[in-house]
């Protein structure tokens, strides 16, 4: 599981299988095809890659998530944050709020969230 970032293509075709589990691996390939335009092929091949990273599972046919979309993207976030904010949550807000505005209710429920990790202490 040491290299679970994604590629464009592959965070979409990542979100059918996340929205779409448990299902076989040949409704998959009919839904990439549908939704993707991709081959059959192109769709195993890439089903067979996030596999291989631990994201996914192909069990007798079978797809599922061995990681939740919700953990994927909050591995993401703290990589986003260590890598450019050295590991400064409060740097990456300041830098994200230099360009847009946070509404009254983004900071509200920021406040609400930084509440809730006080009492977990």
């Amino acid at each position: 599981m040491d290299e679970i970032k994604l590629g464009n293509i592959e965070e979409k075709f990542a979100d059918l299988i996340w929205e779409n589990e448990p299902l076989s691996s040949g409704q998959l390939a009919a839904l990439a095809e549908k939704e993707l335009n991709w081959k059959k092929s192109t769709a195993y091949t890439i089903l067979k890659r996030l596999c291989e990273r631990g994201i996914f599972q192909n069990d007798h046919g079978i797809v599922t998530s061995l990681i939740s979309k919700d953990t994927f993207y909050s591995i993401q976030s703290e990589r986003v944050v260590d890598t450019s904010f050295g590991g400064s949550l409060p740097a990456f807000i300041a830098a994200f709020s230099r360009r847009r505005s946070l509404s009254s209710e983004e900071i509200e429920e920021m406040k609400r969230m930084i509440d809730e990790m006080r009492d977990r202490k």
